[in-house]
Order: C-alpha cells, then structure tokens, then sequence
C-alpha cells in the first residue's frame, strides 16, 4: 500500500506503475492522469481516472472491456489471471463452483459473449454467486449501447476497489458496507451474552457457506460487524442463533428437548454499500426481528 503524498512526489514512471492495474491491463488510465497531479484526495483522484475512462474514444472504452476475463472460465484461469481478477473472483466463490453452478456461468457467458462481442463485467466483490447469475439473466436482453455503458460502470466500481485497497489517504472512496447484529433477552430485559451466532450465504445451485462464526458480547453485540471494511455482497443469507444453549447456562426453566434450540433468520442484501443490522430479540418461547441500520 502507497500513501497519496508518496503518489503526488512520485515519478511519473512510478506514479503509473503503482496504479497500472487500476483499471485491468490498462496503465493509458494512469497516464493521463498523472500530468494533473497534486490530488487533494483520493476521492478526487478516483475521479480524474473515472473521467479518463468516460471521456475516451469509444473504441478505447471498448479495449479496456474486452481486457477482462470471462467470470469462472476454467482456461483463463489455467492461463492466468491477474492478481486482482484472482483474488475478486475467488472473493465470490468462483474458485469453488458446483457442477451446475459451472455449467450455469458457462451458459450465460456463451450467450453473452454471443450477443455483444465482448466479456461480461460485473463487480464480483458486491456480489454472491446467485446475484451474478441473477444479473447476468436481467442484463442479457439490452442492446449494445446500454451493455457498454453498464460495462464502464461495473470496471469503475471494481476500479474504486482496487484504488481503496492500494492507496492511503486522509479521505475514502465510498465503497465500503457492514452488516451486524445484537441479541436482546426480552425474558430477562438484557443484552444477551454468549450466543454462538453464524453466518451463512445461501446458494440455490451449490453449496451454501459459512462466511463467519462470532460471539455475543456483553451488549448483546458482536465484537467486529459480521462483514465490514468491504462491501456486504448482494445475495441471500442466514443468521443462525444458538439460544437453547443460552437459555440453559441461564438456568430458565426449559422443556426438553428446548421448543427454540437454533433460530435461523433469513435475509437478502440490495445495498453493497450500505448498513443492515439484524437483530434478535428472543425469549425460551418467541422471537422477533427488524430491518435495522
């Protein structure tokens, strides 16, 4: 990681190198850019690049989308991908793709290569498995002038990723979500403690996975956010409760075997980017949740 000053004093050699993969295989990006150093920010270094991108020649934007790789395409990645196409494709799971997941993305890329001539884009880091197969399916009937311009859009978001990974600086890009939770026991009328709580994101043609495994704290609330410094990727999920072993350190009175042991709540993401809390307020005998923020 590089510091914005260190970018601003930098060569211009240097300045390009640190920021070639920014935008994939596409270092003319950085190029432009670096004759109108300083920058103030980050923000508005993001921005001169955005601006280089949707103000070149259409046959140039064209490039730079056929310079990304088919998502899942098992001989692009024999072939090797780029470190960052690497690491956001497996941020997804698509290292990891059932038999009918694979032919699946198979499919949709064939068909869509088949219409427009060019890659799929889609910024796989705000994604699950499921909503890339969803937008693939929402996108596919679009003529050719919408699919380019969503294609600029999606490689901009990916860009903003990378920049935010890369480059440290006193302000940051807008790129990031959380999504937590807190116990209430409403018998007792405290913060619940000690409560195993997993995550899981659900998949419709594969394997469902835990994304993370966490403890309740003393206000009810896990230490860290269940996902955060990251976008929250869209898709559909399960938070899974363990209070029936709660209830008994407890020592309430419970049936056997207990009536509420482990409470699944299943939710959906829309927003990348923004905030969703999924709390729990539970008793031996009922529970109840809300869309918090």
């Amino acid at each position: 990681m590089t510091t914005l000053i260190d970018l601003n004093n930098a060569s211009r050699d240097d300045f390009v190198a640190a920021l070639a993969n920014v935008f994939e295989h596409s270092p003319w990006v950085a190029e432009q850019v670096a004759m109108k150093r300083p920058y103030a920010g980050i923000a508005q270094l993001f921005m001169a690049m955005k601006a280089a991108v949707e103000q070149a020649p259409s046959e140039l934007r064209l490039a730079l989308i056929k310079m990304h790789p088919d998502l899942a395409d098992k001989t692009q990645r024999a072939a090797g991908l780029t470190d960052d196409s690497f690491a956001e494709q497996n941020s997804a799971g698509l290292d990891r793709l059932s038999g009918a997941e694979y032919d699946a993305f198979q499919r949709v890329n064939d068909a869509y290569r088949a219409k427009f001539g060019f890659p799929y884009i889609v910024c796989v880091r705000r994604h699950t498995k499921d909503s890339i197969l969803r937008d693939f399916e929402r996108r596919l009937p679009n003529d050719i002038a919408v699919e380019m311009q969503t294609s600029v859009e999606e490689i901009c978001r990916i860009a903003a990723l990378r920049l935010d990974q890369i480059v440290m600086a006193d302000d940051r890009l807008a790129v990031h979500g959380r999504l937590s939770t807190h116990v209430l026991d409403t018998h007792s009328g405290k913060p619940a403690a000690g409560i195993a709580v997993e995550l899981i994101e659900l998949a419709g043609l594969g394997t469902s996975r835990v994304v993370t495994r966490a403890l309740t704290n003393a206000d009810g609330r896990t230490d860290q956010p269940l996902i955060g410094g990251r976008p929250v990727p869209a898709g559909t999920y399960e938070l899974l409760f363990s209070v029936g072993d709660y209830f008994a350190r407890r020592g309430v009175p419970l049936s056997d075997p207990p009536f509420l042991d482990r409470i699944p709540l299943r939710f959906s993401v829309s927003e990348p980017e923004g905030h969703l809390h999924v709390p729990l307020l539970v008793t031996p005998w009922s529970y109840a949740t809300y869309r918090g923020s």
